[in-house]
């Protein structure tokens, strides 16, 4: 029991990374990334084959998230120029093209085999005789104090009052002189470091990672997260998280209350509990656990 809590911990902190930068996207800023899993993958990716080749683990984890941001650029910019519809489908092609990448270019990523042997955080940091698991949860709980940490300066300063303006009125903010791109470019690339991050710890975590990893769903997972605990909430994605997180793993025990179900029809169970989960809490609190968020924190 307690390696099973230890495993759980340590999904939920690594999922939690990720809703804090989509909820600083779309949560204050209004930007739809439904491409979140990409970025997720080029953390992972790039943290694994840098530590493999004898990087140190926490440069490893700077040169992810510094990756995945610099990859957010590019895409950030057409933030600007499509509507926001269109960017979402746009950024849905973006984490396919991503997974497209590392599946073709065997050279670099291992294709469809993956990359195997990947050093766990406990390994890399040279530590013996502790749990791994334990020793990346150590490093998680530091990352993920960090990242609250960063969002609440961010969102509760000037920039912060600025990002949410242009959530609530990009036009009114455009007419009092001000200029909302760079604002929306700068939110998306602090998101997606956070995302890239993420994958790395997954990386360091799973050890072995393959291109099957990296789909919608993760991003899928993470959206209602965010919902869950009220978009536009810091302390919400952390709450949503640990819901979300909560609805799957106790949905687990759904084959004692329903035998004879095989593996396959358990996972559409689970995806079945959480679409209820996630209707019933749009009738009854459709701003989330947390309630409204008339730009509280």
């Amino acid at each position: 029991m307690d390696i099973y809590l230890l495993a759980v911990a340590v999904v939920t902190l690594t999922y939690m990374l990720m809703t804090f930068g989509l909820n600083l996207q779309y949560g204050f800023t209004g930007l739809i990334n439904f491409g979140l899993v990409g970025f997720f993958a080029i953390g992972a990716y790039t943290s694994a084959l840098l530590v493999m080749a004898g990087v140190p683990l926490l440069l490893g984890f700077a040169a992810a998230a510094l990756l995945a941001a610099l990859a957010a650029w590019p895409v950030a910019l057409l933030s600007l120029r499509l509507r926001i519809e269109y960017f979402a489908i746009v950024m849905l092609g973006f984490s396919e093209t991503i997974r497209l990448i590392i599946t073709n270019e065997r050279w670099l990523t291992g294709g469809v085999q993956g990359i195997p042997g990947i050093p766990s955080a406990a390994a890399a940091l040279g530590i013996t005789g502790v749990d791994p698991n334990l020793v990346t949860l150590a490093l998680l709980v530091v990352a993920v104090g960090l990242v609250l940490a960063i969002n609440w300066r961010l969102v509760n300063s000037p920039f912060g009052r600025m990002i949410q303006a242009i959530r609530d009125d990009e036009e009114a903010v455009r007419s009092l002189g001000k200029q909302p791109g760079r604002f929306k470019v700068a939110v998306f690339m602090v998101g997606s470091a956070f995302a890239g991050l993420s994958g790395a710890f997954y990386a360091h975590y799973i050890t072995y990672i393959t291109p099957e990893q990296f789909v919608p769903l993760l991003t899928f997972y993470v959206w209602v997260a965010m919902i869950f605990g009220g978009s536009g909430r810091v302390s919400g994605a952390a709450i949503g998280t640990i819901v979300l997180i909560g609805f799957l793993e106790g949905s687990r025990f759904l084959r004692d209350v329903v035998p004879g179900i095989s593996e396959v029809e358990m996972a559409s169970l689970r995806l079945g509990v959480v679409g209820v989960a996630l209707m019933l809490l749009m009738r009854f609190r459709p701003d989330g656990i947390l309630g409204a968020r008339a730009g509280r924190a």
